[in-house]
């Protein structure tokens, strides 16, 4: 028996552990009563075009087109699609031929750091950050290497992470809009993050690639520009999923896209190929694939997370609480009202507020409140939100 697949198993992630314990604690004292902010799951309708074009292909007579096995590495009409979709939208260098479609992001994530890796070599991240990367990480046989961050804007702390990289360094990993802050990175950050990357690349004599883990690329609600990554730096790997965009985060399907410009391109592709043939994640859910050339572009009601973005921060600050303003996404990073976050989301349980801790994530010390639920939960949730923070005047 593998020990370390033993270790997860019995120790599954908060989030998913503190989900779990939501929805016991439904079934006692009823739906309403709990204030579930645990996990990221899209609390906004799926867009109709999604629901028709599904029906449409399920109607059709042609179940080859629709359940049979697609290429190992996607259907090339999906493929196509998100290639014109990205160069169109974000003038990005990337080609049909080099995208891998995959069970959403976090087989991409898996798949690319496999790729990518030989044992011992180290991947960075930027605290906060989602938690499984760690897992996926070690998976792969890398070591993971932390740097923190600007604990006035949650951005990169950019001396931490010049010498935190060395000749080990194979993989940053940026995640932009970022779970758990909602941080969006701009264009300068990006730009200089690449600067200093190609510096280091000819220090060192090798790549370093950066890994843009963007299912939340749509979800920014103040007026940013997004920095597609591949026109940035050149030894760039974006995944994606539709999961947040179009609230299907139960059919896991999404994308592994090469940097053009990338003169290991082809080689990477083979290796992402070998990667995800070896773990098993090839010829993603055909049903979906056929669905991706006629939603790109589209996304569900955004609108809604931002207003919930708004009632919840406004009214936890107008409380007391102190938050990291969020700019997409739909999370916020709350400070704990004591030094033990872990200790702090257990009490907040007392009123029925399900918060997760951030020691997972990296970072110590607050609790990620996830708002894409519904408005009403939000506004219920203040009471509670109120009575916990009194006890700890």
């Amino acid at each position: 028996m593998n020990k370390q697949n033993l270790k997860y198993g019995k120790s599954p992630s908060k989030i998913r552990a503190l989900f779990e314990y939501g929805k016991k604690r439904k079934q006692e004292v009823g739906d309403d009563n709990v204030y579930d902010f645990s996990i990221g799951n899209p609390s906004v309708p799926t867009p109709e075009i999604v629901n028709n074009t599904l029906i449409s292909l399920l109607s059709s007579d042609d179940v080859n087109k629709t359940h049979s096995y697609t290429s190992s590495w996607g259907d090339l009409k999906a493929r196509e699609a998100i290639a014109v979709y990205l160069s169109k939208t974000y003038s990005a260098k990337v080609s049909k031929d080099h995208i891998y479609i995959t069970c959403g992001a976090a087989a991409g994530l898996t798949i690319s750091l496999n790729a990518l890796l030989e044992e011992g070599e180290e991947v960075i991240l930027f605290a906060p950050y989602f938690p499984e990367y760690k897992v996926f990480i070690e998976h792969a046989k890398g070591k993971t290497i932390e740097v923190k961050p600007n604990p006035k804007t949650f951005e990169i702390d950019f001396n931490d992470f010049e010498n935190k990289v060395n000749g080990k360094t194979k993989v940053v990993i940026i995640n932009s809009p970022c779970n758990p802050t909602g941080v969006v990175y701009k264009e300068e950050t990006i730009i200089k993050l690449s600067e200093i990357l190609s510096k280091k690349e000819k220090e060192y004599g090798h790549p370093i690639y950066i890994i843009s883990d963007e299912p939340y690329r749509e979800l920014i609600y103040d007026d940013i520009k997004y920095p597609f990554i591949t026109n940035y730096y050149k030894h760039s790997i974006v995944c994606y999923s539709f999961s947040k965009s179009l609230s299907l985060p139960g059919e896991r399907i999404g994308y592994i896209a090469l940097n053009e410009e990338n003169e290991e391109a082809n080689d990477l592709f083979y290796a992402i190929c070998g990667a995800g043939r070896s773990l098993g994640f090839i010829c993603a859910p055909s049903l979906f694939q056929n669905l991706i050339p006629h939603i790109m572009g589209v996304t569900s009601d955004i609108s809604v997370y931002k207003k919930n973005r708004d009632l919840l921060y406004n009214g936890l600050k107008n409380i007391g609480y102190d938050a990291v303003y969020p700019d997409g996404a739909f999370y916020l990073f709350v400070k704990a009202l004591e030094e033990d976050d872990e200790r702090f989301s257990e009490v907040a349980k007392e009123y029925n507020l399900l918060l997760v801790p951030s020691k997972s994530f990296g970072y110590p010390g607050y609790v990620r409140v996830s708002y894409c639920v519904e408005e009403k939960v939000i506004k219920n949730s203040m009471k509670a939100f109120k009575e916990l923070f009194e006890r700890y005047q």
